[in-house]
């Protein structure tokens, strides 16, 4: 292929890699070594742009890959703030280097002083050792209203709606050349009842990331801890006709044994069904 024609391609790419998939608390240890020990954080590519979803431990190794590729500006939108999903926020290195630029957003904090709020009580003494304030790249904090629209240029739209979840959390539809990702995590649902938000969100996606902690026979022992299953994604995405669903946030306690049961189920299930893995890159364009 010539040179011309792979710039070409690369700049129109639009790309989606795991970088940590589980959900509540990391779990290294080698039976989750198949689909992955690290929390919630993707990156989406979309002709050179990037955008992170979540800063859970799965930053950490996104950040060194940043570095080494000299990725210095990324917006990073945060589905919400319990620990799993902003504890690798701290060790994200390229936030320490002064040539660098990131924009952080949240749709659920209005009311209690905004993320950087959030991540600087997380970065204070006693709990860590260093503040915020030492992140030497330009760090601009936002908050929106989940249910917003904005673009973060002429061709990236991003669509959010709130989802059901203890504290709140933000859905994110991502719009790139035609085709379009969605964020769907933390959220519970109600049995029999979908949930016309995420409906309305995900409708005819090329690809939804869905909070599959729980299986349905697991749910009722789960009700009001703010998470869903892997069925209800299904059910959700068919009903939406969506492409595909990416069975995401899997339970600490869902060992590869288990994982590899229950991809085997989904996939019996739908086609349109994938069990994510870390490190896992899917293309859309």
């Amino acid at each position: 292929m010539p040179a011309w024609r792979f710039a070409e391609l690369a700049a129109m790419s639009f790309k989606v890699k795991f970088w940590g998939v589980r959900g509540s608390i990391a779990t290294p240890g080698p039976r989750h070594m198949v689909y992955g020990g690290n929390t919630s954080c993707i990156e989406i590519s979309m002709g050179g742009r990037r955008v992170i979803l979540d800063a859970g431990t799965g930053i950490r190794n996104l950040g060194h890959w940043f570095q080494r590729k000299g990725v210095t500006k990324a917006h990073l939108l945060m589905s919400h703030t319990h620990w799993d999903h902003i504890n690798g926020f701290p060790f994200f290195s390229p936030a320490f280097q002064e040539e660098n630029h990131f924009t952080v957003m949240a749709g659920h904090l209005g009311r209690v002083g905004g993320i950087r709020e959030v991540l600087s009580a997380q970065m204070a003494q006693p709990v860590f050792p260093v503040p915020l304030d030492i992140m030497t790249a330009t760090m601009e904090f936002e908050d929106f209203v989940a249910g917003d629209c904005f673009k973060l240029d002429s061709q990236i739209a991003i669509k959010t709606t709130p989802l059901n979840h203890p504290d709140g959390a933000t859905g994110y539809r991502i719009n790139y050349r035609g085709k379009s990702v969605c964020y769907v995590t933390d959220t519970e649902h109600e049995p029999g009842k979908p949930d016309e938000n995420i409906l309305g969100l995900i409708d005819g996606a090329d690809l939804v990331i869905y909070d599959c902690t729980y299986t349905d026979d697991e749910f009722p022992a789960k009700v009001s801890w703010g998470h869903s299953t892997w069925q209800e994604g299904m059910r959700l995405c068919r009903a939406a006709n969506v492409k595909q669903l990416a069975i995401f946030h899997h339970d600490p306690d869902h060992e590869d044994p288990f994982m590899e049961r229950l991809e085997k189920e989904a996939a019996e299930a739908w086609s349109g069904n994938l069990v994510v893995r870390e490190n896992m890159v899917i293309k859309l364009i």
